[in-house]
């Protein structure tokens, strides 16, 4: 498995170690090696750096296909992510098995690396937060694995592995197994952390905000819901809301501009750099996403694809109708519809928007040769790419300009410094919500939870107080926030724990098909001034999910895994965890 490779990976790593105060300054230029370097407190921050990069970057492509189009909230054409059929040679796949045991390898060579060869002038202090940070990480990876995979084997020591010459003769764990594994490393974290630390590294309480969604969702791991589970992700939550000093960002599309790459609201993160030489630290999902054309590097191909017609109903937004509805500020910064105009998007040229902003239907098809001039020849192409009536806005930065202007230095191709949020103070404040509202039996009038769903809806949306919350409505608000962010199949893997009726009933319910004739209806639209609308031509190719079972909850092994280790395809064992220490 993939995790061995990693190990030779992990030597090289002082080659490309970045600043600890900032992970985008420029890679420190001397050759160290494991057995020179670790002699201050400021080299234990520069070896852990990585982590938050490198080792997660073949998971990019597979994080978003496996959270957001298996879950019904993105369109990706003939994709087996769509339907459910994924096989164990698909590629994402195999990558995204090979990312996340980097990231356990990493994370374990680096905790063994400071524990032996830390020099006297390291601190105590930069030795423990620079393990906690490793061991938060390292329980994220778990923590998708399990999801992902089931029961995994648990790698706790790379090196004792491949010196025993065991690593491919190692057994699944069952899932219980995991989970507390995963419990047990974010408490020593938590012990280990310090209560704040420096923009964008991680502390105390981004390992309490996690370790809150750990519990939320293993306490329906056995098919019914485990009370003390339930109030101890509420407990931790509660801590991070009232104790952590962080609070939500006022303006919900501000989280996602490069200048708040390290913003309050950020708990735990991807910390991409597509400065200097970027390649697998450098944050590529904007060429998957954004369409054809849409910056100056020539590698963006997302434009076909788009974010469901399921998920735009789910913000009661239209495709076929001109008019956007607009009740929920994230909308916009979710789902980019015609219409829409963004002075974040394309700010050099933003005069040459007929709307004053960029805008996608002028994007599309403006053929005015000055304009065109002025943009540089970028253009959409003259058709409308997505046939959902919806191109995504998370995760791109927009051209060149809109890199600097953010970040200070210019974007590359396939590559933008643009973090990936993964763990947000929201998602915890509804992880708060939910696991009250679950031990109060679906609905929950407890103040606290009130006050952090509030907090969430009412920064998007018309101001309501809410008196009494009903899982049901944490669920949507789920769903709103945090769409397109890589959690919504993680959402459903949790339901199908304990209630799998419910979650295959609403995967079966989605709409998964896009719309014909949208193209020339908005063509038409944009050519006259947008004042003709006809989209009588236009209507719904529906896809609907018809044979959704348990075991498609549950990713499988890709083939290269299963050829180094035959035992990924036996049962999961009992694994004593106890055996695991730090």
């Amino acid at each position: 498995m993939k995790y061995t490779k990693a190990i030779a990976l992990m030597v090289a790593a002082g080659l490309s170690l970045t600043a600890c105060d900032d992970f985008l300054e420029r890679p420190i230029e001397d050759n160290y090696n494991t057995d020179n370097f670790y002699q201050n407190d400021a080299q234990l921050y520069q070896a852990v750096n990585p982590i938050y990069n490198s080792p997660w970057y073949d998971f990019q492509r597979g994080f978003f296909k496996v959270g957001e189009v298996m879950a019904g909230n993105y369109y990706w054409g003939s994709s087996p992510y769509l339907t459910l059929t994924v096989n164990s040679t698909d590629e994402d796949l195999v990558n995204m098995s090979a990312s996340l045991w980097s990231v356990n390898a990493y994370c374990n060579t680096q905790i063994k690396n400071i524990d032996e060869k830390s020099g006297p002038a390291c601190t105590e202090k930069a030795k423990l937060a620079s393990k906690g940070e490793c061991l938060t990480l390292k329980a994220l990876a778990y923590f998708y694995l399990v999801r992902s995979f089931g029961g995994v084997p648990i790698i706790h020591d790379n090196s004792g592995m491949i010196a025993g010459n065991s690593y491919n003769d190692v057994y699944r764990a069952k899932p219980e197994n995991v989970y507390d594994y995963i419990v047990k490393t974010l408490e020593q974290a938590i012990e280990w952390l310090p209560e704040s630390a420096s923009a964008g590294r991680i502390d105390k309480y981004c390992a309490e905000g996690l370790l809150a969604k750990v519990y939320l969702t293993k306490a329906g791991l056995s098919g019914t819901l485990d009370k003390n589970d339930l109030q101890k992700a509420v407990d931790y939550a509660k801590d991070v809301k009232d104790n952590s000093g962080r609070e939500l960002m006022e303006n919900y599309s501000d989280i996602f501009r490069l200048a708040n790459n390290a913003c309050p609201e950020s708990l735990i993160a991807w910390r991409w750099t597509a400065e200097g030489n970027h390649w697998t630290r450098q944050n590529t999902l904007q060429s998957d996403l954004a369409p054809s054309g849409f910056d100056e590097m020539g590698a963006t191909w997302g434009g076909w694809n788009g974010p469901s017609v399921d998920l735009i109903k789910a913000f009661e937004e239209d495709p076929l109708s001109k008019d956007r509805v607009n009740v929920d500020a994230r909308r916009k910064a979710t789902l980019m519809m015609a219409g829409d105009v963004y002075d974040y998007f394309w700010t050099d040229r933003a005069h040459t928007f007929s709307l004053g902003g960029f805008e996608i239907c002028d994007f599309y098809f403006n053929t005015d040769e000055a304009t065109l001039a002025s943009r540089d020849k970028l253009t959409g192409g003259g058709t409308f790419q997505s046939s959902t009536g919806a191109q995504e806005v998370k995760h791109l930065v927009g051209d060149n300009a809109d890199h600097i202007a953010g970040i200070g230095y210019p974007m590359q191709r396939m590559a933008s410094s643009l973090a990936t949020h993964i763990l947000r103070l929201a998602d915890v404040y509804l992880i708060l919500a939910e696991a009250q509202a679950l031990i109060d039996g679906g609905t929950t009038t407890n103040a606290d939870a009130l006050d952090a769903f509030n907090k969430v809806h009412n920064r998007s949306c018309t101001w309501k107080e809410e008196t009494s919350i009903t899982w049901d409505m944490i669920w949507k608000e789920r769903r709103l926030e945090l769409a397109c962010e890589g959690d919504r199949w993680y959402d459903f893997v949790r339901l199908s724990y304990y209630n799998l009726d419910k979650a295959i009933a609403e995967l079966k319910d989605q709409e998964r098909g896009s719309y014909y004739g949208l193209s020339d209806a908005y063509k038409t639209w944009f050519t006259s001034g947008y004042e003709t609308w006809d989209l009588s031509q236009a209507g719904l190719n529906s896809i609907k999910l018809t044979n959704v079972t348990k075991s498609m909850f549950t990713l499988p092994f890709p083939d290269t895994d299963l050829a180094m280790n035959p035992h990924l395809s036996e049962e999961p064992v009992d694994v004593d965890i106890n055996q695991f220490n730090y």
